[in-house]
């Protein structure tokens, strides 16, 4: 590869890198960990707060501020040439910022094809594509094995509390319990709508998932949720398997099988 490289992110941008990117960026807490995994550790200068693994490395590396609230002043000063990002997960304005002083590649993940994309592409930018292609192959591996539940359960899945917001349709969430065999009750709202303890009853879902963040369900929730829906069956699950689209997904098909496996159980009961 021949650089000035012009590259077009998931948003249909156009992003030219002068050079092989020596000082990155990150955004989002699931891209973090793929650099961390595509072997970039000594490339990767400066992350959010809410980038949490590799618990070890990441200690070690600059915080510019949380996923909707950058410092542009420590960005600054870390001379990035690379910022990589994600079209939900952060804030127009302070990406539109970055934009006009450093090369900003944006994420756009609504599917398990998108995150591959985002892999293949992360490693061609940063020129790590045989260890992408590496992980590409192990989670599209990995999801092959995945049996969803049959018939498909009509589910719940909530993300927050006071007020109860639930996950909608044009999410990552949504595709992977579709591919879970979990039936999204509140697939006709977009995104994350918020939920009545009146819709919640009305609606009767047989499952409800309770996400470990970004509320950190516990089963002390459960009562709360079973009273709206007496019948239901109620589940923390981790919801970094649901939500996070980067390497991590090497992990989630057998997660997700685990949870599949006991929902089906808990449920036939």
């Amino acid at each position: 590869m021949r650089f000035p490289y012009t590259f077009t992110d998931q948003m249909g941008r156009q992003v030219t890198l002068p050079h092989m990117p020596q000082r990155i960026v990150s955004l989002v807490p699931s891209q973090t960990e793929l650099l961390f995994d595509l072997g970039l550790v000594d490339r990767l200068v400066g992350l959010t707060k809410f980038c949490i693994h590799p618990s070890d490395k990441v200690k070690q590396k600059t915080i510019v501020g949380g996923t909707k609230n950058f410092k542009l002043e420590v960005i600054d000063k870390l001379q990035p040439d690379l910022i990589i990002g994600n079209k939900e997960e952060n804030y127009q304005e302070g990406i539109e910022a970055l934009q006009a002083k450093y090369p900003v590649w944006m994420s756009d993940i609504y599917t398990l094809k998108d995150s591959l994309e985002m892999i293949s592409q992360v490693g061609q930018l940063t020129g790590t594509e045989v260890k992408a292609q590496e992980l590409v192959q192990g989670i599209v591996a990995g999801f092959n094995t995945l049996q969803p539940v049959h018939p498909a359960i009509p589910t719940a899945y909530f993300i927050w509390r006071k007020p109860y917001m639930a996950v909608g349709s044009d999410n990552f969430i949504d595709h992977l319990l579709q591919r879970c065999g979990f039936s999204n009750i509140f697939v006709e709202q977009s995104r994350y709508p918020e939920i009545s303890p009146e819709q919640l009853h009305k609606t009767a879902p047989k499952l409800i998932l309770l996400s470990s963040e970004p509320y950190p369900f516990q089963e002390k929730h459960f009562a709360e949720f079973q009273e709206m829906c007496p019948e239901a069956e109620i589940k923390v699950v981790d919801g970094e398997m649901f939500s996070w689209y980067g390497s991590r997904l090497l992990k989630a098909p057998e997660y997700l099988q685990s949870v599949i496996n006991e929902v089906a159980k808990g449920i036939a009961h």
